[in-house]
């Protein structure tokens, strides 16, 4: 299957491209590196429950989208690995950076009258303090964490519930993601996917496995599947 990839933005009298009315975005891998952190937060986590030896963060990060509890329970590692990698993720967020283009996309999106909203693997109250600190938190309607729904992604849920949130149908929406577990998550609720390439993914293989709608290969390249929205 061919994937599309976006160079140039569509022109502006593009029929063919939906009107889209919302943008839900993963946070970390998408709209920001916190590679970095993660890996030292999972570090010190791991050395403090687990003991000597590698921390195996190349494992961990190849579950990134899932809630932190779940990732423990796939990897048979300690579920009290949350409570220091919870804590060094706040120690350390002030390292965190926010990707380049990702400002004026978000800027873009607004002043196009699109509603913006963070479905995460993250808890909701470490993201909208990440998001907080970062200054981004305004842009968004809604920051919605994998504590705050039913089933976490891979499930359909927390996009549905941003969804509600937004009052937006699926087909007005397209979600960006980093991890097949976005993918899915999108695609389970009735949401356009988009696969982001900035990071670049652990696997980016696997993640063009999970049969994204489109492509983008910078922040960017979303602004050609969101033209403004009509004034009502």
């Amino acid at each position: 299957m061919a994937f599309p990839v976006l160079d140039q933005p569509a022109a502006p009298t593009d029929t063919s491209t939906p009107v889209r009315h919302a943008v839900i975005f993963d946070l970390d891998g998408v709209v920001v590196d916190s590679f970095a952190v993660m890996s030292e937060a999972f570090a010190i986590a791991y050395a403090e429950v687990v003991g000597d030896g590698p921390a195996p963060f190349d494992e961990y990060r190849r579950h990134l989208g899932r809630y932190f509890p779940d990732i423990m329970r796939i990897m048979h590692l300690p579920s009290a690995m949350e409570e220091p990698f919870v804590r060094e993720s706040y120690r350390l967020a002030d390292q965190v950076q926010v990707f380049d283009g990702v400002l004026e996309l978000l800027l873009t999106l607004r002043v196009r009258g699109l509603r913006l909203a963070v479905a995460t693997g993250k808890s909701g109250p470490r993201a909208r303090s990440l998001l907080d600190r970062l200054g981004l938190l305004p842009f968004f309607a809604h920051v919605v964490g994998s504590d705050e729904v039913a089933r976490p992604k891979p499930a359909p849920d927390i996009v549905r519930h941003a969804l509600n949130l937004l009052d937006v149908p699926p087909e007005r929406a397209i979600m960006v993601g980093d991890a097949p577990t976005d993918l899915a998550s999108a695609q389970g609720a009735g949401v356009a996917s988009a696969a982001a390439l900035w990071a670049p993914p652990e696997d980016v293989d696997e993640l063009l496995a999970g049969a994204p709608d489109v492509v983008l290969h910078q922040p960017t390249d979303l602004l050609a599947l969101c033209p403004a929205v009509p004034a009502r």
